[in-house]
C-alpha cells in the first residue's frame, strides 16, 4: 500500500474542501474538520479520513442535512435534549457538551440524550471535552447490526462503542473509547483493504464459522469482545442508546436507512457527573494515590495514554495514497500525476 505525508493543516484542508463541496454549511463543515483532524492527529485512523467517503455518500444521497441547526431543550434541568436536525453529530455534541456540562456543576449529574443525529466518528473527543470541565463523562452509540450476541450466529447489535472519561486536573485525563465489538468495524474494514488478516475470535463469515478473513466478517458478523461479559455491555448500549433517548434500536435504524455507505440516523446517550460534588473537594488528591499505584505496576498502562503521547507529535501523518485520490475527486479535483 502507497502512503503519503499530509500536515494536520493539509489534511484539514483537504477535509474542508470535500465536505463544503458537497453540501455542508460552514458550522457542519468545521464541526466534521475538527473530528476528522483530532482522529487523524491521535493516530485513531478509522475514524478520519477513512470516514471521509460515507460522510459524503450521505449528503450526496440527501440523508444527512448539511445545513442541520441543532436545537437544544430542557425536560428538567439535569435533562438536556438536543435535536440534531437530522444532520451530523459533532455539531449537535459541540452545541450541547456546555449545556450538559454546566448543568452537571450545578447540580451534581445530568444526562444528554441526542437524537436525530447520523454519528459516524470515534467517542472519546466527546468524554475528553466533559472531563476538560472537571467532570467524569459517559457515552454510547448503537448503529447497525454486525454484531451477534454471544452463542449467536446473526448480528443484533450494532459495534455500540462506549467511551469513559475521568477528569485529573493538572494532567491528560483517563479516557477510553471501545467498541463492544471484537474488533471495530473500521479496523476490520481497513485490515480487508490492506490485506490483513484479523485475530481469530473477531467474528464469524457467513457459514457462521469463525474466521480470521476480514472480507468473509464484512459479510457475515462480528463477535462481542470476552464473549457473554461484552455481549451484556452491548446489549446495556443498545437500551441507552435507543430505549433511553427513544431513537432507534440498531435493526429499526437499518431497516430505514438509505445504504448509502454512510452513517444511519440514530441516538446517542451521554452523561457527566461532577466528583467534587458526590465525593468532596479533595477527591482529585486522594484519585491521585489510586494513579501512583497503577503507574507503579510495570508495564501498566493508563488508557487513552498513546492517544496523547500522538498528538504532541508535529509530524506529517501518513495516510493512504488511494484514499486522499478518491476525497480529492470528491473534492471534484483533476486526478494528480
Amino acid at each position: 500500500m502507497t502512503r503519503v505525508s499530509l500536515t494536520l493543516e493539509e489534511i484539514a484542508d483537504l477535509a474542508k474542501r470535500a465536505f463544503s463541496s458537497n453540501g455542508c454549511d460552514e458550522a457542519n463543515t468545521d464541526a466534521l474538520v475538527r473530528t476528522v483532524v483530532t482522529a487523524e492527529r491521535d493516530g485513531s485512523l478509522s475514524h478520519g479520513l477513512f470516514r471521509v467517503p460515507g460522510y459524503i455518500a450521505s449528503l450526496r444521497s440527501g440523508k444527512v442535512n448539511g445545513h442541520a441547526v441543532p436545537v437544544i431543550s430542557h425536560t428538567t434541568p439535569v435533562v438536556v435534549n438536543v435535536n440534531g436536525d437530522n444532520g451530523y453529530a459533532p455539531l449537535a455534541i459541540q452545541r450541547g457538551v456546555p449545556v450538559l456540562t454546566e448543568a452537571a456543576k450545578q447540580f451534581g449529574i445530568a444526562v444528554m440524550p441526542l437524537t436525530h443525529i447520523h454519528h459516524f466518528a470515534a467517542l472519546w473527543p466527546e468524554t475528553e471535552s466533559i472531563a476538560a470541565e472537571g467532570l467524569i463523562g459517559l457515552a454510547c452509540v448503537s448503529y447497525t447490526p454486525m454484531v451477534t450476541p454471544a452463542g449467536g450466529t446473526k448480528p443484533l447489535f450494532g459495534t455500540n462503542p462506549i467511551s469513559f472519561a475521568w477528569p485529573r486536573p493538572g494532567r491528560d485525563p483517563v479516557v477510553f473509547d471501545m467498541a463492544t465489538a471484537a474488533m471495530a468495524l473500521g479496523e476490520v474494514q481497513i485490515a480487508a483493504r490492506d490485506g490483513h488478516s484479523v485475530p481469530l475470535g473477531t467474528g464469524l463469515g457467513p457459514d457462521g464459522e469463525p474466521t480470521t478473513d476480514p472480507n468473509e466478517i464484512v459479510k457475515g458478523t462480528l463477535l462481542p469482545f470476552g464473549g457473554y461479559k461484552g455481549s451484556a455491555i452491548a446489549l446495556m448500549v443498545e437500551l441507552l442508546a435507543a430505549g433511553a433517548t427513544g431513537e432507534r434500536f440498531s435493526f429499526e435504524a437499518a431497516e430505514a436507512d438509505a445504504k448509502d455507505g454512510g452513517p444511519p440516523r440514530g441516538g446517542e446517550f451521554m452523561l457527566a457527573i461532577s466528583p467534587e460534588l458526590l465525593a468532596g473537594r479533595s477527591w482529585a488528591h486522594h484519585c491521585e494515590g489510586f494513579f501512583r499505584r497503577f503507574d507503579a505496576i510495570e508495564g501498566a498502562r493508563l488508557p487513552g495514554s498513546r492517544r496523547h503521547t500522538n498528538r504532541t507529535s508535529t509530524a506529517p501523518r501518513e495516510i493512504d495514497a488511494e484514499l486522499v485520490e478518491r476525497i480529492r475527486a470528491l473534492c471534484g479535483d483533476a486526478p494528480s500525476g
